[in-house]
């Protein structure tokens, strides 16, 4: 028992002292403007990306063309046959994606958004779409990096004792309001757009014949824009060490 007890001290001890070297790093990326702004375009950029493939589900509409064949397409064709599953599982992409574009519930996003993206990146490996499952890749690293991000809001939940460090907020790099609204913003004209066309739209190339192809020009002259708003708001504040 005695071995037992002295193993778990030491992994215990192990994992507080992994914890703690990843939250010196994150600390030493929180003191940069920078990495707050890519964080919060990050949680944009990923919320955005769940919310055709949930919105798809939600309404019943196949995820890919019923003709295609192949291991990947024919997974799919079975999940729309699951019905009420297939629905549940895009009503939680799309709250996973409000939760992240909010800026506010960002961290409760971002671990809902694990299991999904986890799941999507081993589907889209085993069924051989490389192309796809290189971009789900690269979306499962900035889900963990955000889950890290934050990572002296949730030690504590698997060790005792936080890293005396003091934490900085977005607050001090940023105006965490002017990304809220941008978040919420994109969110809704998506929505909106969506529910007066009828159409979710994806795109696929340079298809001017249609109005969805405007939309996510004019969304991203919205993230600029936010981001011009926020650089002139920290130009105004009082000179501060970067």
């Amino acid at each position: 028992m005695g071995s037992g007890l002295s193993d778990g001290n030491r992994n215990t001890s192990q994992t507080r002292s992994l914890l703690s070297w990843v939250q010196r790093r994150v600390e030493a990326a929180r003191s940069r403007r920078g990495w707050h702004l890519f964080a919060a375009m990050l949680r944009i950029f990923l919320g955005f990306a769940l919310l055709p493939s949930g919105l798809k589900k939600i309404i019943a509409e196949p995820f890919t063309d019923p003709a295609n064949l192949g291991p990947f397409h024919d997974f799919l064709d079975a999940f729309l046959a699951t019905g009420f599953f297939y629905q549940f599982v895009g009503t939680m992409q799309v709250v996973t994606a409000l939760l992240l574009m909010s800026q506010r519930f960002a961290l409760v996003g971002a671990f809902m958004m694990v299991p999904i993206i986890t799941t999507i990146l081993v589907f889209c490996w085993s069924t051989e779409v490389y192309p796809t499952a290189s971009v789900v890749t690269l979306m499962w690293l900035g889900t963990i990096g955000l889950v890290l991000w934050d990572v002296a809001r949730w030690r504590g939940i698997l060790v005792r004792g936080g890293d005396a460090r003091p934490r900085i907020e977005a607050s001090d790099r940023l105006e965490p309001r002017l990304w809220e609204r941008c978040g919420l913003a994109i969110f809704s004209v998506y929505i909106a757009v969506t529910a007066v066309s009828g159409e979710i739209y994806r795109p696929r190339g340079m298809e001017l014949d249609k109005p969805g192809f405007y939309l996510f020009p004019a969304l991203l002259v919205l993230l600029i824009a936010t981001w011009v708003l926020d650089r002139r708001a920290w130009k105004a504040r009082p000179k501060q060490v970067d």
